[in-house]
């Protein structure tokens, strides 16, 4: 059976708030950093994770150690206490961002490339049909 666990990590990244979603499901981490803008409420988080996270995207899944919980009260607690002293986001979640905008680096020099030649196509096609009409006296 698949176990799939889920954090959200929301902390103050100089001039706005962010959240780190991370997704942990068959021994890969994925990861999501949304910026939040002014500082969100509770209410707002749990709304927004409701509304839009079908809509997140993910980085590429990168391979992590997977930790068994212990079911002791006391560690719990402890761990539970770590995680909220814990501010900003762990070594393979910057991992997975990086891998993340890398990826939409490249897709963006593909776009703009593309649509770079287009520009040019057409500007060309402009400039022969306007030779055409000055050669036909127009």
């Amino acid at each position: 059976m698949d176990k799939v666990s889920g954090r959200l990590t929301v902390f103050f990244e100089e001039p706005f708030w962010v959240g780190v979603f991370e997704r942990v499901s068959e021994g890969k981490l994925s990861v999501c950093k949304v910026t939040f803008g002014a500082e969100p409420k509770d209410y707002e988080v749990y709304d927004f994770v409701l509304k839009n996270y079908q809509r997140l995207r993910f980085s590429p899944a990168v391979a992590t150690d997977g930790k068994e919980l212990s079911c002791n009260p006391k560690r719990v607690q402890r761990e539970v206490r770590k995680q909220t002293q814990n501010i900003g986001m762990g070594t393979k979640s910057q991992q997975a961002l990086k891998l993340q905008r890398e990826q939409l680096k490249i897709e963006r020099r593909t776009l703009s490339g593309e649509q770079r030649k287009t520009k040019k196509k057409r500007q060309f096609e402009l400039k022969r049909q306007k030779r055409k009409n000055k050669h036909k006296g127009r």
